[in-house]
């Protein structure tokens, strides 16, 4: 062992759940078959938009882009958590592991702001449904989309920053089954005070800020809702919302229990649990959200998708 000697810890040994074979190999099965579920919904939603000109909106644009992050997002994230199911210790080099914490904390932050971005844009849609076009041009949202990827890697790239920077001479035991933060911080030999403060200030920029702008938008789009005379009205915009406010709730509700906090975490059995929620049930239930609420994308989807299969192209003359 490296730290027998002194040395910097080259490697690390994640603790996945170490429970009995047949209970292993039972939630092996179990989360394996939500990560094809997940990768199927988000690979069908992609596609929905991409072949229907209908959907070529800002609104699923912007959907678009949440679903490509949940595909890029479990695939640093599950195939950790199903390695930890079948070994009780897996390794990962300091390298290795800091890559698997960048990505982790990008996309982490990114889905914060894309999901505020995803708020204002329903604001305009339903405050101010005649000027929405002009307001929120394809132009825009682009741009928008952009920002909250180029945020979201800038962030994490600060808080790598000063997390590589401390030093780790052992143990090399990280009770968890994939890089993350208060695991680390709690392994370092150097001062991690510095690190910890970096970590909350950009956890309340990346994590409160867009929550704030969320809390907002609704809060206005609420108040717009109410003042439609007819019940069928006021159903109609809030159907509209609706899915975005759930995946709202819950996706931040999970976040702000594991990383709002200013100090690293020690009850690490209830942190991975908690884990398990936002990076397999949280991907998960995002797209099934979106396409059972949301009848344009049912209908897209069995019109592009599924009128392809049933119905293929008749062969030239």
């Amino acid at each position: 062992m490296r730290n027998l000697s002194g040395g910097h810890v080259e490697e690390f040994v994640l603790v996945g759940f170490p429970t009995s074979p047949p209970l292993q190999l039972l939630l092996f099965v179990f989360f394996f078959a939500i990560y094809l579920l997940t990768l199927l919904e988000n690979v069908l939603i992609i596609s929905t938009i991409w072949l229907t000109p209908s959907l070529h909106r800002p609104m699923y644009f912007f959907l678009g882009h949440l679903s490509f992050l949940e595909l890029w997002y479990v695939n640093v994230t599950i195939p950790r958590l199903l390695g930890a199911f079948l070994t009780q210790e897996g390794r990962v080099s300091y390298m290795g592991c800091m890559t698997q914490l960048y990505f982790f904390i990008a996309l982490a932050c990114t889905e914060c702001v894309l999901l505020a971005v995803m708020a204002y844009d329903r604001y305009l849609a339903i405050c101010d449904p005649l000027r929405y076009p002009s307001l929120m041009p394809s132009s825009l949202a682009t741009r928008l989309a952009a920002a909250s990827w180029g945020s979201g890697f800038f962030s994490s790239m600060m808080k790598l920053l000063f997390i590589s920077r401390l030093y780790y001479c052992g143990p090399n035991i990280i009770n968890h089954f994939f890089c993350d933060i208060s695991p680390l911080l709690n392994l370092t030999c150097s001062d991690r005070e510095q690190a910890e403060l970096v970590d909350f200030l950009l956890a309340l920029v990346m994590i409160l800020l867009p929550l704030v702008a969320v809390i907002s938008s609704y809060a206005a789009i609420i108040a717009a809702i109410l003042r439609i005379p007819t019940a069928q009205g006021r159903h109609k915009a809030f159907s509209t919302c609706a899915s975005h406010l759930a995946v709202v709730v819950i996706y931040y509700s999970s976040t702000l229990f594991t990383y709002a906090r200013p100090r690293a975490m020690y009850t690490f059995n209830h942190n991975k649990i908690i884990s398990v929620l936002y990076t397999v049930i949280v991907p998960f239930l995002n797209p099934a959200i979106y396409c059972l609420r949301n009848k344009e994308v049912k209908d897209a989807f069995q019109k592009s998708v599924l009128g392809r299969c049933h119905y293929p192209r008749d062969a030239p003359d």
